[in-house]
């Protein structure tokens, strides 16, 4: 398949593409949730020596996300919607 091919195929509405990738962000977030307890419990009480305080915490839990939030992340759950989108079309035509 060529590169117009795909983009075509993989292009989605902008207010889907909003809500896709809050919903990226909203898995994120919770599959890095002991991630984001650790690093709250470092900066609690801190003002501004929590940037070298808490930079390892801030730093895996940087990791952690990127995992989960990144454009491949995003390309796939766009593929997914696009296929879900495309069978509902295909039982409508059928029935």
């Amino acid at each position: 398949m060529g590169y117009i091919q795909d983009a075509r195929q993989n292009h989605v509405k902008k207010k889907v593409e909003e809500a896709l990738r809050s919903k990226m962000k909203q898995k994120a977030l919770k599959e890095c949730d002991h991630y984001t307890a650790k690093y709250a419990e470092c900066a609690l009480g801190r003002t501004l020596s929590v940037v070298w305080r808490c930079r390892q915490q801030a730093q895996e839990l940087n990791d952690c996300l990127h995992q989960f939030t990144n454009d491949s992340v995003l390309e796939e759950m766009k593929k997914e919607y696009m296929l879900k989108q495309g069978e509902g079309s295909t039982r409508i035509q059928t029935a």
